[in-house]
């Protein structure tokens, strides 16, 4: 797999998730970089200003977003960063272990940022199509 994508982040507060997602990625050589932020908040923090700033360099390319986190879970980060209004289009993975059609169906109100809702682990096919698909 040859590097597709520049900048990752992964916002999921489970560290044995973001460790598995993290090798795995490096392991495929799926990114350049990898960013991690354990709930919605601090990644809200530290997106804005990168959004704001407008260089395309340090704007992650894909997001993969849990929804079940501390301070603020992925519906609160989505309700936040629909608000913004990024330079570039940042694609947004909703990955959760969460089978609930309630979300399922929440998630297709965030249809503007959300490219698709995945069901925990992420596996090298899966990273692969994500590939393929952008």
């Amino acid at each position: 797999m040859n590097k597709k994508f520049k900048t990752v982040c992964i916002i999921d507060d489970d560290p044995i998730f973001v460790f598995g997602a993290t090798r795995l990625m490096k392991q495929y050589d799926f990114s350049e970089s990898i960013v991690v932020y354990t709930n919605g908040r601090e990644a809200l923090d530290h997106l804005k200003p990168l959004m704001e700033s407008k260089n395309l360099d340090t704007i992650p390319d894909l997001i993969f977003l849990d929804l079940n986190m501390p301070v603020l879970d992925g519906w609160g980060f989505l309700d936040e960063f629909t608000k913004i209004d990024p330079p570039k289009i940042m694609k947004v993975y909703i990955v959760t272990s969460s089978i609930s059609n309630f979300d399922k169906q929440k998630a297709k109100e965030y249809a503007e940022a959300v490219k698709e809702y995945v069901i925990k682990p992420i596996t090298p096919v899966r990273l692969k199509e994500i590939i393929k698909n952008n």
